[in-house]
C-alpha cells in the first residue's frame, strides 16, 4: 500500500480569482498520487470569514458559525475534486468514519471541516491519525513557525524545528472563536502529540509541497520533545 499524506490546504488558495491555481494543484496531487496517496482537506479561506462576519453581525451563536465555516470549506474541496476528475473520491466525506472508507478507495480524497469547534488544522491532524498518514503537511499562507509575527517584524527567525510545548505555549493566547485562522491550536497538537504524528508547518506552494514529500525539511517540524 502507497504511504499516505495529509494535506491541510490554505483556503486562501480557494478565494483566488485566477483558477490557474487550483488546476496546478490538482495537476501536482495527481502526479503525487503515484508515489503517496493524499488526503486533503480544504480550508474556508476568505470566503468562510466573509460569511461569517455577516452572520455573527446579524447575531448567530459560535456553534452556527463554525457550521457556516464548514459549509464553505466543503464547497471549497468540491472546487478542488471537481478538478480532480475520475482521480477523486467524488465528494467531500463528512465524519471520520467516511474519511477512512473513502481513503480505503486508494483515491485522492478531498474534504472540508468535519466537526463545530474544531478548526480545519484539528480536522487534518485527527484525519492523519484515523487513517495514519506517514506525516501531516499544514500547507499556509507562510513559510514556517517564526519567533514573531514576519508580517509585522522584518527580523523575525523562522524555526526549523519547534517543539510542541514551545509551539502550545505561543498560541495559548490565540482566540478560538470561529473563522480564526492560524498555524496550528491545541486541539491539533493534542493530536499530534498523542499519535506521535510527523508533522510540518510550510508555504502553501507546490515545489516546496513535493521536495517535502521527497523528505526535504522544507518549512518547519513540529517535535515531540
Amino acid at each position: 500500500m502507497k504511504k499516505r499524506i495529509v494535506v491541510k490546504l490554505s483556503g486562501s488558495l480557494f478565494g483566488l480569482e485566477d483558477m490557474k491555481t487550483l488546476k496546478q494543484y490538482a495537476e501536482f496531487f495527481v502526479k503525487m498520487s503515484k508515489v503517496c496517496q493524499p488526503i486533503i482537506i480544504a480550508g474556508g479561506g476568505k470566503i468562510a470569514r466573509h460569511y461569517i462576519s455577516h452572520a455573527r453581525s446579524s447575531g448567530a451563536d459560535e456553534s452556527t458559525l463554525d457550521e457556516l465555516g464548514i459549509e464553505v470549506s466543503r464547497l471549497n474541496a468540491k472546487l478542488l475534486i471537481y478538478a480532480l476528475q475520475e482521480k477523486a473520491y467524488p465528494h467531500p466525506p463528512v465524519n471520520l468514519k467516511e474519511v477512512a472508507n473513502a481513503a480505503d478507495t486508494g483515491l485522492i480524497v478531498v474534504t472540508g471541516g468535519l466537526h463545530p469547534g474544531q478548526s480545519t488544522n484539528a480536522t487534518a491532524a485527527l484525519i492523519a491519525e484515523k487513517v495514519r498518514a506517514n506525516t501531516f503537511f499544514n500547507a499556509t499562507d507562510v513559510d514556517g513557525v517564526y519567533d514573531s509575527d514576519p508580517n509585522k517584524n522584518k527580523n523575525a527567525s523562522k524555526f526549523k524545528k519547534i517543539s510542541i510545548k514551545k509551539l502550545r505555549s505561543m498560541l495559548v493566547h490565540q482566540d478560538s472563536i470561529a473563522g480564526g485562522y492560524d498555524l496550528m491550536d491545541i486541539v491539533a497538537l493534542k493530536v499530534i502529540e498523542r499519535s506521535k504524528l510527523k508533522t510540518r508547518i510550510l508555504k502553501a506552494d507546490t515545489k516546496i509541497l513535493e521536495k517535502a514529500i521527497k523528505g526535504s525539511p522544507e518549512g518547519t517540524e513540529i517535535t515531540l520533545v
